[in-house]
């Protein structure tokens, strides 16, 4: 991740050499109204890092559409395998730097977008295509905010992910005669009678440190609520506030009741002791509903959902986008597949596949599970958050920071300790 972050620093510097030359000039002055379905042709290549089961076959629905639409296009697709694009992301730096940008690629919206990308000047602004495409009232003053740079808006949304569910398996609290906590309060007092079942209460996957940030951000939101939640991302609320505080000891507390080995598996190996009876339950992203499906369960019968303690009525999200870098080759096909992208066709083909919900309004519910069904019901009637693990928040470079002190902290469980590095990491990357 830090040779990542070098790597786009020095994109950023060479970028304004780029600018001034030509080869990353203009943009904005190329015609709006590039190519028809007859006359776009040449090669389009798409950049992602959605390489396996659900999130490749809802990629491959959308690039099915567009080979459809425009036959005279090779597209390449160009996949690089690796967790939330952890090997995929340097190739790209170095492409961007070397001036031989892919037609498109899959960027996460938010501060990554933003901190990464939209500071380094190598993006083409998109608002061009909202004002065709009539979007600007398909999507959420929320969402369009965090797809922007000042007035250009740089990126394309496929889908929203939420990162505060509780997953559970209704067997086991039913065995107990216990309902699924909605409160921290509920949440110990029903640990303790799991406990006492020989039950792993809260069951924890992380061998990759940013699942455990993913759980402890909604703590942080349970605890602190939406506003104070994400003033922590802009210096109105201290880290080593006491109410923050309060956080971080709650999230230690949680500690005591999970798996022994979280620090030696994944979040999905998490869910899968949730799906076997082994553990009562687990905080983390709604990706945990493809999986559960994948093993063969059935949402609302073998596992359920609630929102995490203390979240209800929020929806806590991150979500994935295609842009469009300068001078790239084929900036008429380019501009179809970003247009296909935001439409409810490829949303609708691609998002029951990939497990998440359509960033648009109004998808065709019809075509979701039971899961997907109510997250897009709440989505349209509860306040939207930015997910801190999700990028939405915060940049990489802050996020790397969060994750070394939750190493520590999942280690040590020193919540003054905590207080003091969080703070001193948001220092550090809001000064």
């Amino acid at each position: 991740m830090r040779k990542f972050i070098v790597l786009l620093a020095a994109a950023i510097v060479i970028s304004f050499v780029f600018t001034v030359s030509s080869v990353f000039a203009g943009g904005k002055e190329e015609s709006t109204k590039e190519g028809t379905t007859e006359s776009i042709s040449g090669k389009l290549e798409i950049f992602s890092w959605w390489t396996a089961g659900g999130e490749a076959e809802g990629l491959n629905a959308i690039i099915e559409i567009y080979e459809k639409r425009f036959p005279e296009v090779e597209l390449i697709n160009a996949a690089v395998a690796g967790g939330a694009g952890a090997n995929a992301k340097p190739i790209l730096a170095t492409r961007m730097i070397g001036g031989d940008p892919p037609e498109s690629f899959q960027a996460q919206i938010g501060k990554f977008l933003i901190d990464t990308w939209g500071v380094s000047g190598l993006l083409e602004p998109l608002n061009f295509i909202f004002e065709e495409e009539g979007w600007y009232d398909d999507y959420s003053e929320a969402m369009v905010k965090n797809l922007s740079m000042g007035d250009d808006i740089l990126a394309v949304p496929v889908n929203i992910h939420r990162t505060n569910i509780l997953w559970y398996n209704p067997k086991v609290f039913e065995d107990i005669g216990a309902q699924a906590p909605t409160t921290f309060d509920e949440f110990f007092a029903v640990a303790e009678k799991l406990e006492d079942a020989g039950i792993i209460p809260f069951t924890l996957g992380d061998s990759v440190i940013t699942e455990a940030t993913t759980a402890f951000e909604n703590i942080l939101l349970g605890v602190l609520g939406p506003d104070d939640y994400m003033g922590l991302f802009d210096g109105t609320m201290r880290w080593d506030s006491n109410i923050t505080k309060e956080a971080i000891a709650t999230w230690v507390k949680m500690l005591d009741y999970v798996n022994d080995d979280h620090s030696a598996i994944t979040d999905v190996q998490a869910a899968q002791y949730v799906a076997d009876g082994i553990a009562a339950m687990t905080i983390s992203g709604d990706w945990q509903n493809g999986y559960f499906k994948s093993v063969g369960l059935t949402p609302d019968k073998e596992y359920k959902y609630i929102p995490t303690p203390g979240t209800a009525g929020i929806f806590n999200g991150q979500s994935d986008a295609f842009v469009m870098p300068k001078n790239v080759k084929n900036r008429a096909a380019a501009i179809e597949w970003l247009k296909l992208c935001g439409s409810k066709e490829a949303q609708d083909a691609f998002n029951p596949q990939k497990g998440s919900i359509p960033a648009r309004f109004n998808p065709e519910v019809s075509l979701y599970d039971e899961y997907l069904k109510w997250s897009i019901e709440e989505y349209a009637n509860t306040r939207f958050t930015p997910s801190l693990s999700g990028g939405i928040a915060i940049s990489e470079a802050w996020l790397s920071d969060i994750n070394d002190v939750m190493t520590v902290l999942n280690t040590e469980k020193n919540v003054e300790n905590a207080a003091t590095a969080f703070q001193a990491a948001a220092d550090k990357n809001l000064e």
